[in-house]
């Protein structure tokens, strides 16, 4: 009885195959100037999942998953941080406050800082 083949080519796909037990599976391989995913393209990533499926296997298959992510997560920071400086300013939570008394100031930010990431978490369940 002939040994099979290890690895597979598919010319239609371009996707090279490795055989493991009695099954051919994508020889997928990241990357090396990948860059880090951090909450946001995480949080996007479990949303891909378990919402758009077909999406999340296209980019995964085609190795461009982690790089969307990190955009995702890139953006979704400056997004934060621009959207937090903005309600601080329009509540007056500014250093004159945080002068005057410190714990308010902290109250204060991190109400702003809570409410800005729920406006990010939305945005990027529904964008």
């Amino acid at each position: 009885m002939e040994k099979p083949n290890t690895r597979l080519h598919d010319e239609n796909n371009g996707l090279d195959y490795v055989l493991v037990g009695d099954y051919y599976f994508p020889a997928l391989i990241l990357a090396e100037d990948s860059r880090p995913v951090g909450r946001w393209g995480r949080m996007y990533k479990r949303y891909l999942k378990e919402h758009h499926s077909a999406r999340y296997q296209a980019l995964l298959l085609s190795g461009r998953l982690n790089n969307y992510l990190a955009d995702i997560d890139a953006q979704a920071e400056e997004q934060l941080e621009l959207l937090t400086q903005q309600m601080a300013e329009r509540e007056g939570v500014n250093e004159e406050l945080k002068a005057a008394n410190q714990m308010e100031w902290v109250q204060r930010m991190n109400r702003i800082q809570n409410r800005a990431e729920e406006v990010i978490k939305a945005e990027l369940i529904f964008a």
